[in-house]
């Protein structure tokens, strides 16, 4: 049994990454700031399924239900952050907690910093003077930007990340391999590959169409449908993340400064690993599978390339796989059905 910290843990990757490591016995704590960049009640929702009352939420104070426990906190809150790891002397962090979005990125920009930047580097501090056995945080497919070296991989240069969204996880990778080479601290970074799945993000495509559609409403299909996402869903990118928990980098035993020393190994115990599904699905196959479950067609508005996305993105988890047998196993088709099965129950169209 370990005690872990799950930033994030209203949405929708750290509700589902909580629920898994409580049905296998750990001890978790979990934070947000239940923001309103999307519908609060959702979040609320998702808290619920840990047997958390909305009535029961207020800043920093801590909820306990069993082996979870909650607090509604801003990872910009310092003091609170410092607080908190000196209080519950966590085995393991998993930060979850950030702004999201590639195109909010670039209406709102300040929010990414403050949320992605100045927030994780209260965790960073957080675990560095707690002696955290390992820290694992959300990374992203997006900083690979302009890379068009397919599939994805790891040591692929990141350096031109598109949007203010990538550009803030390239940043955490870098603050994460500083602190991994000055304190010796344990850190994982996940790039991960377009996630969906029951109780998703509202604003991510497959939630945006499936409301549309049933609404009878256009689904606006951006780059005229000419876009592959390596679509990954939620359960395979947990299985991904509770894999890696208990398992350390290592140092690299080449020395830095070696012209072939890979941009994901390090000589600090630091590593990076795409978490994804493997097998790109073309955007127009996605909204087939969509129309297929709901039984109905969908009027289509195709619109040019927004700013800040990408063509085309595919994992090469090859390194994941080898390091900690993982694979993913969930297909589409599958996926998105589960997802339209929980929209209808949640939505009451049932």
């Amino acid at each position: 049994m370990a005690k872990v910290l799950i930033t994030g843990a209203a949405g929708f990757i750290g509700m589902t990454t909580g629920l898994r490591l409580l049905s296998e016995g750990n001890e978790v704590v979990g934070i947000d700031n239940i923001n309103d960049y999307y519908d609060v009640n959702l979040k609320y929702s998702r808290l619920s399924r840990f047997g958390i009352d909305k009535s029961e939420v207020s800043y920093n104070r801590k909820v306990v239900k069993g082996a979870f426990s909650f607090l509604q906190l801003e990872l910009e809150d310092r003091q609170e952050i410092f607080n908190l790891f000196k209080e519950e002397q966590f085995d393991y962090v998993i930060n979850l907690a950030a702004q999201a979005g590639v195109r909010y990125s670039i209406e709102n920009p300040h929010a990414y910093e403050s949320s992605n930047i100045d927030g994780f580097l209260n965790i960073l501090e957080g675990c560095r003077h707690n002696k955290v056995k390992h820290l694992l945080y959300a990374s992203s497919s997006s900083v690979y930007g302009l890379n068009n070296d397919i599939p994805f991989k790891e040591d692929h240069p990141t350096e031109h990340p598109i949007s203010l969204y990538a550009a803030s996880k390239k940043a955490n990778e870098m603050m994460a391999h500083t602190y991994s080479y000055l304190y010796d601290l344990p850190t994982t970074g996940l790039r991960f590959f377009t996630v969906y799945g029951p109780w998703g993000r509202p604003d991510m495509a497959l939630f945006l169409f499936t409301k549309a559609i049933l609404e009878g409403n256009p689904i606006q299909v951006f780059n005229n449908g000419e876009m592959m996402r390596d679509f990954t869903y939620v359960d395979d990118i947990v299985d991904g993340i509770v894999r890696l928990l208990p398992f350390l980098p290592k140092s690299s035993e080449r020395k830095e400064g070696d012209p072939e020393l890979a941009s994901s190994t390090s000589t600090a115990p630091y590593s990076i690993y795409n978490i994804g599904n493997g097998s790109p699905v073309g955007l127009m196959d996605y909204v087939r599978a969509i129309e297929k479950k709901l039984g109905i067609e969908a009027i289509i508005d195709f619109k040019p390339m927004q700013p800040g996305d990408v063509p085309r993105t595919f994992a090469d988890t090859s390194k994941l796989s080898n390091d900690v047998g993982y694979k993913s196993t969930t297909n589409v088709e599958e996926g998105v059905a589960n997802f339209i099965d929980w929209y209808k129950e949640y939505y009451q169209l049932v």
